[in-house]
């Protein structure tokens, strides 16, 4: 039963429901199943709950739910949370570094042809592009390349495709060298009266004037926290990635923070365990409950240098599901002392579970993530 037809989906939405099942009774080997919900996203949290209570007995040939009756009344702990049923895409456009891909259609945005990123910082066109990304994909190619109005494929609006309120403007990596030794932006600095550490803020606050503009909240890299953190506009969600601490920090002086540590939740780091994984906390260090509710959740990274579609499953999974618990539940109210004991089995019968929905998750138990098994034997032991 949900009690909204509503689909808008923002941070904050209530995903909590109510899971109620009956045990079977002598006349009946049917039990009675009721999930509540106040919406339709948390009633996909209770159909993926009730999924997993469901368990295939090959002997009588019919699906069981063990230890019935079952009464479960649950909801997330934060609201930006991973990879999911019924989520919303926040995009990004990393700026101004990462930006090399970008000049292979528009040239003009590399500093020179043998200095390619971070983008050009003394063009207004640069900002020109920037500002019609985030307007929208037909607009910026009508008026960067003067192509006729044929081109209704392209949607008009970027909100048609991403309607997330937070856009993630990037921010991280910069290597300002390309500025100082490209002879027009090296003038243009001088004229500017600015450094390169002063074009790099410069670049970061007029992308957020822009996003800001146009009704996004910006995210940025924790780079941008740790440079020029009284010039970042209040909206500013930090993205922390470089290392524990930064959350803290950031909530401290009221931005929002999303936890991304790089040292446990980055999944291209393959020699990060299940349990590290696991025992991670965003809320680490952080005392003051109006502090803790401006910690948005937390992300996993998969980043593509070392994986394709042979791998990249068995990279992500099970380790994701460690600590997509973590986003779900409290370390104190699910951990114990022991995660061997307690957390370990949960999820080894999980990565099962997810290898009979056909996804290629990697033995639990690997040290190093995506490794073979080390010999046969059932997933629930691997």
């Amino acid at each position: 039963m949900c009690f909204s037809s509503s689909l808008q989906l923002k941070l904050g939405v209530d995903e909590s429901y109510t899971l109620k099942i009956s045990t079977a009774n002598e006349s009946s080997a049917a039990w009675d199943a009721t999930i509540e919900a106040n919406t339709v996203f948390g009633a996909l949290r209770g159909l993926e709950t009730f999924s997993q209570l469901c368990s295939f007995d090959y002997t009588t040939k019919t699906v069981k739910i063990r230890k019935a009756p079952w009464s479960i009344q649950d909801k997330p702990r934060f609201a930006y949370r991973g990879l999911m049923l019924g989520i919303n895409v926040m995009a990004e456009i990393d700026v101004p570094g990462h930006g090399e891909s970008w000049g292979a259609g528009y040239p003009d945005l590399w500093p020179s042809p043998s200095c390619r990123e971070p983008l050009d910082v003394s063009k207004n066109y640069t900002f020109d592009v920037v500002s019609g990304i985030l307007s929208g994909l037909r607009k910026i190619m009508l008026k960067t390349l003067n192509i006729v109005s044929n081109l209704r494929f392209l949607q008009s609006d970027m909100r048609n495709i991403f309607p997330f309120e937070l856009f993630h403007l990037g921010g991280d990596e910069v290597n300002t060298d390309c500025w100082r030794n490209t002879p027009h932006v090296k003038e243009w600095l001088q004229k500017q009266n600015m450094t390169t550490k002063d074009a790099y803020e410069y670049f970061v606050l007029k992308a957020q004037d822009i996003a800001l503009s146009k009704n996004w909240s910006p995210v940025n890299w924790e780079e941008t926290f740790n440079t020029f953190p009284s010039k970042l506009h209040p909206e500013t969600v930090v993205h922390n990635w470089l290392g524990p601490g930064v959350c803290p920090k950031a909530v401290a002086k009221g931005f929002r923070c999303i936890f991304s540590n790089q040292g446990v939740w980055y999944l291209d780091h393959l020699d990060v365990p299940w349990d590290e994984v696991y025992t991670a906390e965003p809320l680490e260090g952080i005392e003051k409950d109006e502090e803790k509710k401006l910690v948005l959740g937390g992300e996993v990274c998969m980043w593509g240098e070392t994986a394709d579609a042979s791998d990249v499953q068995q990279t992500i999974w099970p380790r994701a599901a460690a600590a997509a618990e973590r986003l779900w539940s409290p370390r104190d109210s699910t951990s114990g002392r022991n995660v061997t004991l307690t957390a370990l089995p949960r999820l080894q019968h999980f990565r099962c579970l997810l290898n009979g929905r056909g996804v290629a998750a990697a033995p639990v138990t690997n040290y190093y993530a995506r490794r073979a098994p080390d010999g046969p034997g059932s997933c629930y032991d691997q």
